[in-house]
Parts: C-alpha cells; sequence; structure tokens
C-alpha cells in the first residue's frame, strides 16, 4: 500500500513537473491536476520574476515563461528553502543547461541576486581596530562589500540594449550594503578592484597588498604606495574597509 502511494505521488510530481514528457497517475481528474500545474509554475514564476526583473524584461514574457519551465521541468534543486530557489535558478544558468538563453543572461541574473544576498545577509563584522594602520596591519574588509567581474555590461542591459558581443573590457562593480541597509552598486576602477579582490582573498598588511599590485603591473611597489594608502583610506572612509585585524 505504502509502495503504491509512494509511486502516484512520483507519477504526479512527475506529471506536474513537465506533463509533455510524463502520464498522469491514474485516478486523478485532469482538471484537478491543471490545477496543481497552475498553481506550482505560478508561483515559481512569480518568485523568479520578482527576483529578476530585468532578465524577464529583456527576454521578453514568452520567452521568459518558456525558460522558468525548462528550470521547472529539468533543474533538480538542493534546497527546500524558497529564499535559495533564485541562487538555484542563477547555478542552472551558469551550469549552461538553459535552452536557447542569451550568453549574457547567466551574468545578469548573478548581478540581480547580489542584492538580495546582502539584503537578506546576517554576516556580523569580524573583530577589527577601527583606527588601526593600514600599511603596517591587516586590512579588514566588510563581509557586505563584494567586488565583482562580468564578462557582460550587466549594469546596462534591458529591454532596450541587448549586446551582441561581450566588449573588450570587463565591467568592475563593486555591491555593497550601507548602513541605511540598502545596496549600493558602484562602479570599479581595475585597480581598486583588484586591491578590493587581494583583500578578499589574503590575510596580509596593506603594505604587501600594494606590493603585490605592483608586481602584477610591473612597477615598483613605491610607484603604488601613494595612491593606494589614499584608496584604503577612502575604502575605511566609506565602510568598505572597516579597519584592521587586532594585534597586527
Amino acid at each position: 500500500m505504502a509502495e503504491a502511494l509512494y509511486e502516484q505521488l512520483l507519477r504526479m510530481a512527475r506529471h506536474v513537473r513537465d506533463p509533455q514528457r510524463h502520464a498522469p497517475p491514474p485516478g486523478i481528474a485532469a482538471r484537478r491536476l491543471a490545477v496543481y500545474r497552475q498553481l506550482f509554475f505560478g508561483n515559481l514564476e512569480s518568485l523568479l520574476s520578482g527576483a529578476f526583473p530585468v532578465a524577464r524584461a529583456s527576454l521578453g514574457a514568452a520567452r521568459w515563461q518558456a525558460l522558468v519551465q525548462a528550470f521547472y521541468a529539468d533543474y533538480r534543486c538542493r534546497t527546500p528553502l524558497f529564499t535559495e530557489l533564485a541562487g538555484e535558478f542563477v547555478d542552472y544558468l551558469e551550469a549552461g543547461a538553459a535552452p536557447d538563453a542569451p550568453e549574457w543572461l547567466a551574468e545578469l541574473t548573478h548581478y540581480e541576486r547580489v542584492e538580495s544576498v546582502l539584503l537578506l545577509s546576517d554576516a556580523a563584522e569580524p573583530e577589527h581596530e577601527p583606527r588601526g594602520d593600514l600599511l603596517e596591519g591587516v586590512p579588514v574588509l566588510s563581509p557586505l562589500a563584494l567586488p565583482l567581474a562580468y564578462r557582460w555590461p550587466v549594469a546596462e542591459i534591458g529591454p532596450g540594449h541587448l549586446p551582441q558581443a561581450a566588449p573588450e573590457q570587463p565591467t568592475l562593480i563593486l555591491a555593497r550594503r550601507g548602513a541605511d541597509r540598502r545596496v549600493h552598486f558602484s562602479r570599479l576602477a581595475p585597480l581598486a578592484h583588484a586591491l578590493l579582490l587581494s583583500l578578499q582573498e589574503r590575510t596580509v598588511c596593506g603594505a604587501e597588498h600594494l606590493a603585490l599590485l605592483a608586481e602584477a603591473i610591473g612597477v615598483a611597489p613605491e610607484q603604488v604606495l601613494p595612491a593606494g594608502l589614499a584608496l584604503l583610506e577612502s575604502l575605511r572612509a566609506q565602510g568598505i574597509v572597516l579597519g584592521t585585524r587586532p594585534g597586527a
């Protein structure tokens, strides 16, 4: 009895996900199954449309609905949390599993997703010395500041601008949640992006961060030092760099 019920539920789930490929379970009226399909798909489509308004508008209603239907039918999410479904959708696109998706779509949805990730984040500030020496000490990057790099101009894509080819230069962006609890996006110069990425990835003193940047661009460290220190201080003033590690 239990096995029969399990099999019926499994067949029903398959049919609700993809009625074109999976026959309905016996004994359930077609109109009832249609209600389930509309309910489940409608909830998913509404959630993803709210999470990715620019992507939806850029694709158009019909193409967007076809994409969400393909995701619903083919992808197996690894979370039961509604708040994480948008992240699963981004993973689906980044894996290249979406049929006929524009090349820029995965990056655009990732860019849109960042805002809700930062808004929902409960990351606590690590211990730090707010007035620490940013050259001698180890700078501490705010966990609510994310340096981002994209091949496509994600901040410019929309219904009126659908790029056909990626530009030569990447789009470098800082996303951060401010004291006003709003998420702010700003464009970054290559040096600022490289420094923020170094702060994110390495636990070294500020002078070493700048020396590594100087080495990467092929100049002497002293040539980078004044501008680099000014940049670190500016980042601290904006709350992007919190200060330095205690005792470092």
